[in-house]
This record gives structure tokens, sequence and C-alpha cells, in this order.
């Protein structure tokens, strides 16, 4: 008996020290869910965490003490449906081949059929807006997403206030929406809050899918309207923001000249700040729920952004931000309209508090979330992204390769920007303004805000710029437009 007992007690303490060694495969962890939390026109300056002294975002600064914060990240374009092609195929959006890039097609392997195939529950809810030829085909639920509420065509809501189409509180000379292109948010109460119902349905997503599958990961979309125009925010928030204004000293103008109109110098409008704090509230619902539900600690948050800040005009329209020190906003290839805020927060993987000069873009957005899920890359499906995990685990990391972008679809007549071609490798960025024939080189180390053209003193590191910039628009055939033809050269759109 004593003998038998004996060698019971030293099969365990075996069995015990393979486990510790690893000599015995352990159960493997659960996937993590993901939630990619985006929003649309913020800008980089737009979150307290990022330096703003008048909007307020205290759950997302939380998420940064909690995540990594990158300075340097960016989106694939400065226009809202190309940067979005860009997140779900991980592809620079001038390969799409349609004007400015994102016409997204049914043959397009989206992130979110990648992680279907993975195993994962996939949810949209928000701002689609990547409908052209294909426009059924081309829906949330057919491109990767078991339930898609409220994406479709729309690029913005005709109001913020249920019942979100044309009515009493539509902006004067909103063309609105069809009730349908907001599907799935019929029955709500008079004056809900846009942004809050978002939330909403995303917290009743994850009880549901807790309580019925609670061992199937999920990817969660959150793709906010907020901060886009229309301007319109509660009204209690309003008058927060409002008083706050009156305390605000500034040192410098509120708008200054552009080549071809105005930029906004100053943080100072009441409703844009509330709409922030919408978006800050959803975050912090979100993390509450996700706590409630004993899931944070095997929950990866990515917070990011379509596009810069809406800080420049070409007519007299109403500006939101301004993005400085950056120059310009939306619609621009300088900092202003592609550089974004960038947080991540991986639990039990990310260092709390961390703060990373490592250039990342919404391309790698992609293969990134694979690696995360321990799914295998993609190559072929997201061509133009990269794996930046190591990056965010604070690991030294170097992007050696570099990032393009391609805009085509100038808006003179509104946000006032030029047809540009981009290129950033290390340090130095160069932008090709092509219908002008006029090049410019910076080094965004020592001149963030771009003001100090080094064309004619590195006439070397130029022509290797611009040659790389120009073999890679002839590699992938991306189009030009004739900018005498755009329906935007005028139209205060």
């Amino acid at each position: 008996m004593i003998r038998i007992r004996l060698n019971i007690l030293i099969s365990l303490i075996f069995i015990s020290c393979l486990l510790s060694t690893g000599s015995v495969k352990s159960q493997n962890k659960q996937q993590p869910n993901i939630i990619l939390f985006y929003v649309d026109d913020l800008g980089w300056m737009d979150l307290a965490c990022q330096g703003s002294q008048f909007y307020e975002t205290p759950a997302i600064d939380q998420l940064a003490t909690e995540g990594i914060r990158f300075t340097q990240g960016y989106t694939a374009h400065p226009r809202c449906v190309p940067a979005r092609y860009g997140i779900l195929t991980g592809r620079y959006p001038a390969r799409a081949h349609v004007p400015g890039g994102g016409g997204l097609v049914p043959d397009d392997v989206t992130i979110g059929e990648a992680l279907q195939a993975g195993g994962y529950k996939t949810f949209f809810t928000g701002k689609w807006h990547l409908l052209f030829k294909h426009d059924e085909a081309n829906m949330p639920e057919n491109q990767g997403f078991d339930i898609n509420i409220a994406g479709g065509k729309a690029g913005a809501p005709p109001t913020y206030f249920y019942p979100y189409r044309k009515g009493k509180k539509t902006p004067a000379g909103s063309k609105g929406l069809k009730q349908n292109e907001l599907h799935g948010l019929e029955g709500g109460q008079e004056g809900e809050y846009l942004t809050d119902r978002l939330t909403s349905e995303s917290v009743q997503f994850m009880e549901n899918h807790v309580s019925t599958q609670p061992d199937q990961p999920f990817f969660l979309f959150l793709s906010h309207y907020g901060v886009h125009t229309p301007f319109e925010a509660k009204e209690e928030l309003v008058k927060k923001y409002q008083s706050k204004l009156k305390t605000m000293e500034y040192d410098l103008p509120e708008y200054e000249k552009t080549v071809t109109g105005d930029t906004k110098l100053r943080q100072d409008f009441p409703v844009y700040a509330a709409m922030i704090e919408s978006i800050d509230q959803s975050m912090a619902r979100i993390n509450e729920t996700l706590k409630k539900l004993n899931i944070d600690d095997n929950t990866i948050i990515i917070f990011t952004a379509d596009n810069g800040g809406l800080s420049t005009r070409g007519n007299t329209r109403k500006l939101a931000t301004s993005n400085y020190p950056l120059r310009y906003g939306k619609g621009w290839l300088y900092e202003g309209g592609i550089r974004e805020a960038f947080i991540v927060k991986w639990p039990g993987v990310t260092k709390a508090g961390g703060v990373s000069e490592a250039v990342v873009t919404g391309t790698d957005i992609y293969p990134t979330v694979l690696a995360m899920a321990g799914l295998e890359q993609r190559p072929k499906d997201h061509l133009d992204g990269m794996d930046v995990t190591k990056a965010i685990k604070g690991k030294k990391f170097k992007r050696l390769e570099p990032i393009f972008w391609h805009s085509p679809i100038a808006r003179p007549g509104s946000t006032g920007d030029e047809n540009s071609s981009a290129v950033r490798l290390g340090d130095y960025k160069l932008i090709e303004w092509y219908d002008k024939g006029e090049v410019e080189l910076f080094n965004l180390k020592k001149d963030i805000g771009e003001q100090h053209n080094l064309v004619e003193t590195m006439p070397e590191k130029t022509a290797n710029l611009l040659a790389l910039l120009k073999n890679w628009k002839k590699e992938i055939k991306a189009k030009k437009l004739d900018p005498s033809k755009s329906k935007w050269k005028k139209k205060g759109h």
C-alpha cells in the first residue's frame, strides 16, 4: 500500500515537472476578443493625452495609461472611404483603381472574413461608407461580418438625434438619408444620440455573445459616425464647453491663410468638444461592459481614426478643430491630414503607459490583428500591411519599408487640398504635388510642422524618394484625375 502511494506521488511530481518545463502541452489560452474602436475625422491633437487643453477624454486617456500610445500613427488616406478600405483590406487605397481608392469589391478578403475563418464571431456597427458598384455584395454582412447594425452607404447621418433622418433637427441644406440607410436603429427614443446608440448596440452584442457563446472569441468593429459633420451634440455637454471656453486663453490667432483658403489654429468649438466627449463616454461604457462580463483581461482594444481633423477650408464652411502643431488637416497629405492617434491595450502584453515612436499605419491593423489572434498571415490579401506586434509589445522596432499615400480626389472648394502623392521613409517625407510639378521634402523628426522644405539643400535625398514614389505609383497603376473636371473644384462639400 505504501509502495503504491509512493509510486502515485512520484508520478504526480513527474507530471508537475513536465508541465512546468513545457514538456507536456497545456491547454491553449482562449483567443483574445478584439475591439477596433474607430472614430471619424478625429484629429491628432483631439485627445487630452495627445495634448489638447480644451477637449476632455478621460476614458481614452485611461486606455493610453493602461496600454501603449504611438506618437507616429498614420491612416492610409486623408479621407473617409479610402482610409476604411485600407483598414479592411490591408492594402493601399490606390490599388483599388477607382477615384481616390476605396473601391471595395466582393473578391477582397477583408479583416472580418479572415477572422471569421479563424473562428471569430464578427460584429460591425456604425459608418461603413464603402458601397459603390456592388452595393449589396459590399454590405458588411457580405464582407465578413456576422452582424451589421447601421452600416451602409451613408458617409454621415442627416442628424445625430433619433430617428436619424430628415426632420426639424436636420441642418438646412443637408441631403439626408433614407430611413433604411441606418438600418437596425429602429425602435429608439426621441432625442436619443447616435453615438450612444451605437455604443448600446455594441454592449448588447457583447452581453448576448458572452452569455450564449462564452468560448468563442469575438471581433467588434465599432465605427463611430462621430465626430464627422453635422456638428450636433447633447445640450448639456455643449453648455459645459461653452462655459469652459470662457476660461481659455490662446496664444495663436483663430485662423491663418493657406495656399487655398484658411486653416484653424484654435480648439474652441464647444459643439465639437461635446461630440468628442460623447465618443469618450462610449469608450467608458465599453470598458465598463468588459469588466462587468469579466472579459477585460482577454480583450484587446485598438483605438484610432480614419483621417485628420477638419481644420482647413477653401470656402466659408464651419471648421471643427485645430491639428496644430501639425500642418493643415483632413484631405491633405501634410501631417495634419494623415497622422492619427493610435492606442493599443493588449492585457498582459502591453506595458502600462507605454509611448512608442514606431511608425505604424492603418494597413498594419489587418496583419497585426491576425498575429494577435494566433492566426496565419495572409500576405496575398493584406499586401501593404505589416505585423507590428513587436512594437506593441514595446520591443525594439524600426520600420525599414516606406509608407505611401496617393490622393487624386482633391477638394479645393471644400477642404482646400490639392492632388498629391507622398512617401515616408525613416524620418523623411516627400510630397509630390503632381498637378503643379512641385515637390516638398521634410525631416519630420526635426520639423513636425513641415515648415522647412529641404528640396534645394538635399537634392540627392529628394531624387531618391521621388524615384521611389514614382516607381510605386507605376507599379500599382495609381490613377490620376483631371483637376479641371473635378466636381469638388468649386462646390463646397
